[in-house]
């Protein structure tokens, strides 16, 4: 595990600057629930990774969303991928977090989980109930750039979840 974070800064649209710590971790229990607001996952189907296409920001990204009220993020996780990809999550487990920082000081800080996760179709994607997601995206890891870039914290994050598709292989061989 990392005991020191990766950090990154990044600037939001309305230009507040934003300080990312990332965290690998193996549980997600140590959180303050209610500072816990999005989950996404690097979702495989077979040894592909699943990306969303999502028009409205004209972005590409990993599968999930945003928790809802009294929803427990693991739950968050599964609706999430039900309803942007229309995906059936067969197995999960935390990679890691970001905690991240507004230097502006309008909102306390908050976290965004990542998972590793597999997936199989209920059946071909057709909509996202929300609109947000058009359409979704099966990609060879070692392609994900195309789609986005997230530096030295997407770097790690996809590397972990490589370790772990293996880990998982190995056990359902």
């Amino acid at each position: 595990m990392t005991k020191k974070p990766i950090t990154n800064e990044y600037i939001g649209e309305s230009g507040v600057k934003y300080i990312f710590e990332y965290y690998e971790s193996d549980s997600f229990n140590n959180l303050p629930q209610n500072r816990i607001k999005q989950c996404y996952a690097v979702a495989f189907l077979k040894n592909k990774i699943i990306i969303v296409d999502n028009s409205q920001k004209g972005t590409y990204g990993l599968i999930g969303g945003s928790v809802e009220e009294d929803e427990h993020p693991n739950d968050t996780l599964i609706r999430e991928i039900k309803e942007e990809g229309n995906l059936k999550v067969l197995n999960y487990k935390p990679i890691g977090y970001q905690k991240v920082i507004d230097t502006g000081g309008i909102q306390e800080p908050f976290y965004q989980l990542r998972y590793f996760a597999i997936v199989e179709p209920y059946g071909p994607f057709e909509s996202d109930p929300a609109g947000k997601v058009t359409k979704v995206i099966e990609c060879n890891p070692k392609d994900y750039k195309k789609y986005f870039d997230w530096g030295e914290i997407g770097e790690r994050i996809m590397e972990r979840a490589l370790e772990m598709l293996r880990e998982y292989s190995k056990k359902t061989d």
